[in-house]
């Protein structure tokens, strides 16, 4: 990293890498989350779940790709070891056991939820103290809530869904 890159930072750079590279190890969790769901899921609007679930895919891998990036541009060292994210992840991984379509949905509405809280923390710890990163996380933030609002859609229109078939 550059000289007057480091002197804009005013955030203790080794913590904010241990985050971002929480946030990394929950970005690929993710990203698998999604795929392997998009691949598996079954049951009504398959095709609409699908179609959101590989999107959300490739935008958790693109997440994954700018906290990488930052990482090394701060000095840090991204996460090379993949059984590590594991150890490191703030959300967690839950497999998609019932593939049903609601049950994925759910579960990827969780893991939403708890990638906003995470990334709210960053943004707010790095507001004022590290501008890129900030808009970074921010920028992330944005997807991921996004992403709850796509998939809190689809499980409503699921539900709509079972109610006009009931009736």
């Amino acid at each position: 990293m550059g000289s007057k890159g480091r002197e804009i930072i005013k955030i203790e750079v080794n913590k904010l890498l241990k985050l971002l590279n929480k946030a990394l190890a929950d970005e690929w969790l993710a990203y698998y989350q999604y795929w392997i769901g998009a691949k598996i899921v079954t049951g009504p609007m398959r095709g609409a779940v699908v179609a959101e679930l590989d999107q959300h895919a490739g935008d958790e891998l693109r997440h994954a790709g700018m906290l990488v990036d930052r990482i090394i541009q701060l000095g840090g060292t991204p996460i090379t070891e993949p059984k590590d994210w594991y150890d490191l992840t703030n959300c967690g991984y839950e497999a998609p056991k019932d593939p049903f379509v609601q049950p994925v949905l759910e579960q990827n509405v969780k893991g939403e939820q708890c990638a906003i809280e995470v990334y709210q923390k960053l943004t707010e710890m790095t507001r004022d103290k590290d501008p890129i990163t900030y808009n970074i996380v921010l920028a992330i933030l944005q997807d991921e809530v996004e992403h709850e609002e796509d998939l809190q859609a689809l499980l409503e229109d699921l539900k709509e869904m079972k109610r006009r078939f009931k009736g």
